[in-house]
C-alpha cells in the first residue's frame, strides 16, 4: 500500500503539472472504485483552473477553484502523468485528467481500492478528513504531544503511531524503520514509554519519511512514481520484511511478530 512518502511523491510529480491549468477533459473508463467515481463529475471539471495540490495523510487535494477532486490511492493506486492521451490504456487505468497543456494524468489501480472524490466544501472538514491527527512531518509532532495523547493507552505503540487519529500516515513500513532507529520494540505498551524515549521516536519518525522522500519512496507490488520509474528506499530497511535476517547494527536475527494483523519486525537486542 502506499504510504505517506508515496503520496507526497505522487503529490510533488504531479503538481507542477497540474498548476495553473484548465482540465479540458475528464474521461472515466471504469468508475467502480472504493467508492463509485461521481457519474456527473465530468461535467463538473470541464473548463475548471486547477489553483493548488496539496496532501493530507495519505489524501492528495486538488484545488480546482470551485471545489476540490480528493483523491486516495487505496492498496495499489498509482497517477502517471503522460504527454499525450492518446497512449493507450490498460484495463487497470480507470481515469484521466486532461489538460489544456496537453498533459494527462492517468490513474492506475488494479485492486480498485483507491478513491477520487469531489467536494465543494472545504476537504479538511470532509468525513474522510476532518478526524485525522496532525501530520507527522509538522513541528506539533513531538515527545511531549505523543506522550500526552498516549498516557492512557495501553495497547503496543506500533499499533498507536498507525492510527490515523493520533497521527496521521504513517504505515506499517515506516512504523516498522521508524521504532528500530528509536530504538523501541514495537510490542512496547505505549503508555509506559517516557517522553524522552517518544521524543527520539518523533524525531526518527520525522527523519525516515523525510529519507524516504528523498530516495523515491518504497516501491512494493503496485507503486509507481508519477514517471513510471521506481523507489528505492526498500534497500535501506533495517528491519522491514527481514525476518531471520541479521541486524545490521548487533547481527541478531530480525524478529516477526503480528499486531492488529499487521507484521511488525524488530531486533530483540537493539529495541528494547
Amino acid at each position: 500500500m502506499p504510504e505517506l512518502p508515496e503520496v507526497e511523491i505522487t503529490k510533488q510529480g504531479i503538481e507542477p503539472f497540474l498548476l495553473g491549468q484548465t482540465i479540458k477533459q475528464f474521461t472515466v473508463r471504469n468508475r467502480k472504485l472504493r467508492w463509485p467515481i461521481p457519474v456527473k463529475l465530468h461535467q463538473t471539471l470541464q473548463n475548471l483552473v486547477i489553483q493548488a495540490v496539496s496532501r493530507r495523510g495519505k489524501y492528495i487535494l486538488i484545488d480546482c477553484t470551485v471545489g476540490w477532486l480528493i483523491i486516495h490511492l487505496g492498496m495499489s493506486g498509482s497517477l502517471r502523468v503522460l504527454t499525450s492521451k492518446e497512449e493507450t490504456a490498460s484495463k487497470h487505468e480507470h481515469y484521466d485528467i486532461n489538460l489544456n497543456n496537453g498533459m494527462t494524468i492517468r490513474y492506475r489501480d488494479p485492486r480498485r481500492f483507491g478513491a477520487l472524490l469531489w467536494t465543494n466544501k472545504d476537504p479538511e472538514k470532509h468525513r474522510l478528513l476532518t478526524n485525522l491527527g496532525p501530520e507527522p512531518l509538522h513541528d506539533v509532532l513531538n515527545g511531549r504531544f505523543l506522550y500526552q495523547v498516549l498516557r492512557k493507552k495501553s495497547s503496543p505503540i506500533k499499533i498507536q503511531i498507525m492510527n490515523n487519529h493520533i497521527v496521521t500516515g504513517v504505515g506499517n513500513i515506516y512504523a516498522n524503520e521508524s521504532l528500530f532507529h528509536a530504538g523501541i520494540r514495537p510490542t512496547r505498551q505505549a503508555n509506559r514509554i517516557s517522553q524522552v524515549r517518544l521524543e527520539r521516536l518523533s524525531d526518527a519518525i520525522k527523519k525516515t519519511l523525510k529519507r524516504a522522500i528523498e530516495v523515491g519512496g518504497s516501491s512494493l507490488q503496485d507503486f509507481y512514481q508519477t514517471d513510471g520509474t521506481t523507489g528505492y528506499f526498500q534497500q535501506e530497511y533495517k528491519v522491514y520484511g527481514r525476518t531471520g535476517e541479521p541486524c545490521h547494527t548487533c547481527k541478531t536475527p530480525i524478529k516477526r511478530v503480528t499486531l492488529g494483523q499487521r507484521s511488525s519486525f524488530y531486533c530483540i537486542v537493539c529495541q528494547t
